[in-house]
């Protein structure tokens, strides 16, 4: 899905028919306000973005966009391409910076690039929702002990430190490995790496 905000209605009309003649199905916006209020389907997408729009220009929408948790890659496009906009665009996180008239061929590039890196997003978003859902069946001194042990630490040395018998360290790890579906050490080590990077939402 590819929405288009763009307050001329030629231009909605032409990238749309560009796109739906590749098969990709889009939705066209005027303003960005319009685009916000309206409903959006959960499928990897991307936003192509006209920078000079009534109301929030493009480039206040993707600050307002990335506030408010809305992570959809964005494509700016503008008939008026300076490089302090552009180096202002790319380094918020645009996918890139098209100057009209584009080539057909220039703009389905930056789509399929735009949409293929939210289908990744959401991948590995869907990954770290699946370890987090898992470590939230921890108990607290099952998360304790997890810690300790990515931290390297060997059970008599973790039972000395929670002031715990080596046993009750086992039970636990072994509670750990269990809850969090790992099948070895390093690969608890990766899932704790991942929840760690992972941006809180």
């Amino acid at each position: 899905m590819v929405f288009v905000v763009d307050d001329d209605v030629s231009v909605r009309e032409a990238v749309g028919n560009l796109l739906e003649s590749v098969g990709v199905h889009s939705e066209s916006f005027a303003s960005a306000e319009e685009f916000l209020h309206a409903r959006r389907p959960d499928e990897p997408s991307c936003l192509l973005l006209d920078v000079r729009l009534p109301g929030l220009n493009g480039l206040e929408f993707q600050e307002v966009l990335h506030k408010i948790g809305i992570r959809i890659p964005i494509v700016f496009i503008t008939a008026h391409g300076e490089v302090p906009m552009a180096s202002r665009a790319m380094k918020a996180g645009a996918v890139d910076f098209l100057t009209k008239p584009f080539q057909k061929q220039e703009l389905l590039t930056a789509v399929h690039q735009a949409i293929d890196r939210d289908r990744l997003a959401r991948k590995a978003e869907a990954a770290i929702s699946r370890v987090r859902s898992r470590w939230d069946r921890l108990t607290p001194r099952e998360r304790e002990v997890m810690d300790l042990v990515v931290a390297g630490l060997m059970n008599k040395e973790i039972a000395a430190k929670l002031g715990v018998t080596e046993i009750t360290v086992k039970v636990h790890r072994g509670r750990v490995m269990e809850k969090m579906e790992a099948d070895s050490l390093p690969e608890l080590v990766r899932m704790s790496e991942r929840l760690k990077s992972a941006p809180h939402t």
